[in-house]
């Protein structure tokens, strides 16, 4: 299933069933009063959010929602049956726009929660039989309501993914293969930019207590200008503002030992450009890729960092090295910020 993040789809809540004109007739009662019963109300249209979904594909493929209709009334006092709620199943994140004039216009809820719902149309009222009308000046009623229309609204979603720690880099840094290493997710991973097309998700467990889990997100890698449009992982740096934390991830390849750290501030001033909220998450920083390098210049690396006050972690996630430290302080952390 291909990920996608933003849909626009209408929804359109049930129409209120008819009440009913109708008299009482038994035997030896030849002038029973009114006795016609009230229509249902339609069904409303309501969103819930579900851990179990990760994209709005569906959302593309249909865009109308109906509920169903309320039922009209009938004889002998009968009530129309009440038309059912239509719920629709959202991603956690998902936030819900009024779409109007071909533009996103008031953000209505933010589905941030399991199990969070939103009723974004209401279902149309059941019109009122005769029997409701009867007085004493009016005896015999010949009307009766009809149902009122239910809503429509055409709604932009747009998705925001919820995670722990968002993984952060320059293309081909190597970030799908950690996420391949430190939980179950199997992104494509091969040697070349770009490689990683949308967001991937993977849960790791806590090794000393499996019901501790984290949610990692990896996103396309960053290029000098994201905040404006170029490369890929701008279309996904919306994502990264509801993690906990970001793990940034520089491959030894990209290190100038005039200035080993410019790749992190080239990404790190993307971000700022395009979320100040985003730059000011907690951070760790990684240098991957250790086994393409002799130990010598790793040595040096570490020492400027010593001096420059930084804390770096060096891991080759192709060889699992290093990994222990680093997974074991994201869980620190972890722990902190939640």
């Amino acid at each position: 299933m291909r990920f996608v993040d933003a849909a626009v789809i209408t929804a359109r809540s049930g129409k209120g069933g008819r009440g009913c004109v109708s008299f009482r007739r038994e035997k030896f009662i030849p002038r029973g009063g009114p006795d016609g019963g009230n229509g249902g109300d339609g069904g409303s249209v309501i969103l819930r959010a579900s851990s179990r979904l990760l994209s709005l594909y569906d959302f593309r493929l249909k865009r109308l929602y109906e509920a169903e209709n309320g039922r009209p009334g009938q004889g002998s006092q009968c009530d129309g049956r009440k038309g059912q709620d239509l719920v629709l199943d959202l991603p956690l994140g998902t936030q819900v726009f009024l779409f109007q004039d071909g533009e996103r216009g008031e953000l209505l809820g933010d589905l941030s929660e399991n199990g969070d719902t939103l009723e974004v149309a209401v279902g149309g009222r059941g019109g009122k039989g005769n029997e409701h009308f009867k007085s004493s000046v009016l005896r015999a009623p010949r009307f009766a309501q009809d149902g009122e229309a239910g809503q429509e609204l055409t709604l932009a979603l747009e998705l925001k993914l919820l995670c722990d720690c968002a993984l952060l880099g320059l293309p081909n840094a190597g970030k799908s293969t950690f996420i391949s290493r430190v939980s179950a997710a199997r992104p494509k991973i091969a040697d070349y930019a770009f490689t990683t097309l949308e967001p991937n998700l993977g849960v790791m467990l806590d090794a000393q207590d499996y019901e501790r889990r984290m949610v990692i997100a990896d996103i396309p890698g960053l290029v000098e200008g994201a905040h404006s449009g170029l490369g890929l992982g701008h279309n996904f740096l919306k994502h990264l503002e509801r993690s906990r934390f970001l793990l940034h991830i520089l491959s030894v390849e990209e290190i100038d030992p005039e200035d080993p750290f410019l790749a992190f501030s080239l990404v790190n001033n993307e971000i700022a450009l395009f979320s100040p909220k985003l730059a000011g998450l907690e951070q760790i920083e990684v240098i991957n890729k250790i086994d393409l390098v002799p130990d010598d210049f790793i040595a040096a690396i570490g020492e400027r960092a010593r001096q420059e006050g930084r804390r770096l972690f060096f891991i080759s996630a192709r060889e699992n090295l290093g990994l222990d430290e680093l997974v074991e302080h994201m869980w620190n952390l972890h722990k902190i910020i939640l």
